[in-house]
């Protein structure tokens, strides 16, 4: 990596991506043989999303997909995260493929590869077909052996051009708030659920890393998960272990399986009482930790935690030892999603993940803030918060690359404003405006400020 005086300079083959997710963008539910999701059935329940709103329509990406490459190419993108519907490609969960599906997919591979953007895909962006959720969902050990005919059915036609593979997209959130707290879908609550979750989604994972293998794709094969710097709020020893806790639940129940091929021993202790973990059979371990080419991570906040004062529980935690925790705001500024600005959280995360699990190939695969955008009068969207908070973070990766993090690319959570799950239309993350009356697309003022980033290869 070379500096240049007054910027900060990225290595020469850095990946520079914007990422999306099938449900929040796509619409088009019912077009071309796709069968509901959990999120279809979930976003059609009174008061689950804020104002009623569902993703029926969405962007329209389905429709306009050829429209956001060039505006992706416009923006100068290296690659581009998308997800792949897989109610698009195994109608009602079942064991046919959908052509019409897996060839809207291929369109958009091909689009992007004739405008230079490198494809990366993720399998499951958390929609589930709704009859595998009837079924039992991730709740379900079938589900994850039907994940892995799923994943074997699109490496099948997608594996020769893809450039990376997440098998899943944040699994935590999947497990923990689908099936533990119930805010998002399926909307089930209880901690024994999230575990007995978490457990078969790893286990798809590590069949869907078996199925891409074994469908010969040329591109890198790894899995996104959401985690973060894990903070005491003091460094009482009662702090400190809430802080362990916390780490255990959000970071290591995922990192250990698939890099070490174990559960981390405290963290099953900690949940003891909760559950036997019957769930985890012979060979399970050995599926999930199956070697991967890179890790990749997603990053917003960071955690403060606290041993929690007697009557002072937190119960609407998603974390299954709630009784021995209490979350703090991080000091200082948030986002839109009341989110905590703190850059530091992704360098040290990303320092956390060189330290404890080897020199890895690392790719960010989400990054992004909400704003309340305003359209100025002369239809430009001016948005410094935003352009604020990207410079910050690229800065925070910056350091972790000069300390030594093998990191190969960093994607901006979102490329477009989207259906931003439990809160609808109502949070902007995009570098694109979406106008949701006429479906117009907007570069922002962050979109120009990311294409110039892009074109030097570096930020001041």
């Amino acid at each position: 990596m070379q500096a240049t005086t007054g910027r900060l300079a990225f290595p020469s083959n850095f990946w520079w991506g914007a990422a999306t997710a099938a449900y929040q963008i796509e619409g088009s539910v019912d077009a071309d043989g796709r069968t509901p999701s959990i999120w279809d059935t979930f976003s059609a329940q009174p008061g689950r999303i804020d104002n009623g709103d569902t993703g029926a329509t969405s962007t329209g990406h389905y429709l306009r997909y050829r429209e956001d490459v060039k505006l992706m190419a416009e923006l100068g993108l290296s690659a581009y995260r998308f997800s792949i519907a897989w109610p698009r490609i195994r109608p009602a969960g079942g064991t046919g493929v959908n052509e019409a599906g897996l060839d809207f997919y291929d369109r958009l591979v091909d689009e992007l590869l004739a405008t230079g953007v490198r494809p990366v895909a993720t399998l499951y962006h958390w929609d589930l077909p709704q009859e595998l959720e009837d079924a039992g969902g991730w709740t379900n050990r079938e589900t994850a052996l039907r994940f892995g005919d799923y994943a074997a059915a699109v490496a099948a036609r997608l594996g020769d051009r893809v450039a990376l593979w997440n098998t899943l997209n944040e699994p935590w959130c999947s497990a923990f708030l689908g099936y533990g707290t119930g805010g998002h879908a399926p909307g089930r609550r209880g901690h024994v659920g999230a575990l007995t979750a978490t457990h078969h989604l790893l286990l798809a994972h590590g069949l869907g890393v078996a199925a891409l293998r074994g469908a010969g794709v040329a591109g890198q094969v790894s899995v996104a998960l959401n985690c973060g710097a894990v903070r005491p709020l003091t460094p009482s020893p009662e702090d400190a272990d809430a802080a362990r806790r916390i780490d255990g639940l959000l970071n290591r129940i995922f990192f250990d399986p698939i890099l070490r091929g174990e559960y981390p021993a405290d963290t099953i202790e900690d949940t003891r009482e909760l559950t036997d973990w019957h769930f985890v059979r012979p060979g399970d371990l050995a599926a999930i930790s199956a070697p991967v080419d890179a890790i990749c991570v997603n990053y917003y906040q960071p955690d403060l935690v606290s041993a929690a004062p007697a009557g002072q529980l937190d119960h609407g935690t998603p974390y299954p030892t709630a009784q021995a925790v209490q979350f703090h705001p991080t000091p200082g500024p948030v986002t839109h999603m009341g989110w905590s600005i703190d850059p530091t959280g992704l360098r040290d995360l990303l320092l956390r993940v060189r330290r404890d699990y080897g020199d890895r190939p690392i790719y960010v695969t989400e990054n992004g803030a909400a704003y309340d955008d305003r359209v100025g009068p002369d239809g430009g969207i001016e948005d410094p918060e935003r352009i604020a908070y990207l410079r910050a973070h690229l800065a925070a990766v910056h350091e972790a690359i000069a300390a030594g993090v093998d990191l190969r690319g960093y994607f901006v959570w979102s490329l477009l404003d989207n259906f931003e799950w439990a809160f609808g239309f109502s949070r902007r993350f995009g570098l694109i405006r979406v106008d949701y009356g006429t479906l117009e697309r907007t570069i922002k003022a962050s979109g120009r400020w990311y294409s110039e980033a892009i074109s030097r290869n570096a930020i001041d």
